[in-house]
């Protein structure tokens, strides 16, 4: 059982990172540092943008606008770790037999 709560604890800090750079390269590309013309650029961003935007996309549909920012990945990242402290916090408790 601590094996797979320690994958679960992984991929979930994994894709914490993977939304940070989702983040860091969409500003990258947004404000002319990087050229998705360029075809390594064009790789990372797709397969993040396809491992982020079903996560993000319900997100943004009940965020309001505000303006150019964009607060979905902030939004994301907090509700996935606030689910990773549940894990730390809770399942051991469950596991010893402690119960809620």
């Amino acid at each position: 059982m601590l094996a797979l709560l320690w994958l679960i604890d992984t991929v979930i800090g994994l894709y914490v990172w993977v939304l940070i750079a989702s983040a860091v390269l969409s500003w990258l590309v947004s404000f002319g540092i990087v050229n998705t013309r360029n075809h390594a650029v064009y790789m990372i961003g797709d397969v993040l943008y396809r491992l982020t935007e079903p996560a993000l996309r319900p997100i943004r549909r009940v965020l309001p606008n505000f303006g150019g920012l964009d607060l979905s990945p902030l939004v994301l990242i907090l509700g996935v770790m606030f689910i990773q402290r549940l894990i730390h916090e809770f399942v051991p408790q469950l596991m010893m037999g402690g119960g809620y």
